[in-house]
């Protein structure tokens, strides 16, 4: 978003710590307001809203930790750093996310077999007409800061955060609707449920793919492959692709051919090249294995 091109110098440990804290305190303020207006109705729905919210203000801390203990140097313990505590804690925001969803789908399915209604009133349409506006424009920043930082606890709180909205919709809508459907807070609350459970799934995907490991994408190998051709002119035949994701840290190793009559410090030479390049211009930290071509 054009909103935040000014923030493009910043570093993106700094842009994971804005997000978290701007989480922090917005989620307060709507965590109170929604509760308030969901004891005031009796409704089931923005209760679960206001408890979703709460637990957003637990994510953004547990996010602020993960990022700072991530950022921590490499040790004698941990030569490739700290950087996958960012992911565990991603893992681990999904992880909450998962119990509020389960929590709301048991209480909205609990009032619906009850048959309990709920009248709403013009604060509570306020309020979350309000939560749409300040949650999509936390989820705008998060999308945008996982884009230029690739750091998975900003897509998990953007997500998040985007599930937020989307649910102040339905629950918007449900206010309109009430008049027709006397059950509707019931049935808004097993949507959220269930828009939460999506919202796991797809943080949690991303986050055990990384950790697991993940096929090296065709567009790093092109961009390899066109760096290769700077500095030898045949081909080098790179093969053995294996890439290791650290968090801020990424390590790429691959094998390279090149002709009998290459001189060890002429191989070298190549390697330490491409190696340097990659680390310039793509931050990736790269470890090339030499072959003779047959």
């Amino acid at each position: 978003m054009q909103i935040f091109d000014k923030m493009k110098i910043i570093k993106p440990e700094k842009i994971g710590y804005i997000g978290g804290i701007t989480g922090i305190i917005v989620n307060l303020f709507l965590f109170i307001a929604k509760y308030y207006v969901g004891v005031l109705t009796g409704s089931i729905a923005i209760i679960a809203d206001a408890w979703d919210t709460l637990a957003d203000i637990v994510t953004s801390i547990l996010s602020i930790v993960g990022l700072k203990l991530s950022n921590r140097k490499p040790s004698k313990n941990h030569p490739f750093g700290y950087g996958r505590i960012e992911q565990i804690s991603a893992l681990v925001i999904a992880f909450i996310l998962g119990i509020v969803g389960y929590e709301i789908g048991r209480d909205s399915i609990g009032r619906f077999l009850n048959h309990q209604v709920v009248v709403y009133n013009s604060t509570a349409m306020i309020i979350t007409a309000s939560s749409i506006l300040f949650k999509e424009l936390l989820a705008q920043f998060n999308f945008w800061g996982f884009r230029r930082t690739n750091l998975l606890t900003l897509k998990a709180s953007a997500w998040n955060y985007r599930g937020d909205a989307l649910t102040s919709i339905i629950v918007l809508s449900g206010i309109f609707l009430q008049k027709y459907i006397p059950m509707i807070d019931a049935y808004l609350g097993m949507i959220i449920s269930l828009m939460i459970f999506y919202s796991v799934f797809e943080v949690a995907k991303d986050i055990v793919n990384r950790m697991i490991g993940e096929k090296v994408p065709e567009k790093l190998i092109d961009q390899v492959e066109e760096l290769s051709k700077k500095h030898y002119k045949c081909s080098l035949e790179l093969h053995n692709f294996k890439l290791h994701n650290y968090g801020h840290h990424t390590e790429l190793t691959f094998h390279i051919k090149v002709e009998k009559t290459t001189s060890i410090f002429d191989a070298h030479e190549i390697a330490t090249n491409i190696e340097t390049e990659l680390k310039d211009k793509l931050n990736i930290s790269t470890t090339i294995h030499i072959e003779p071509k047959k």
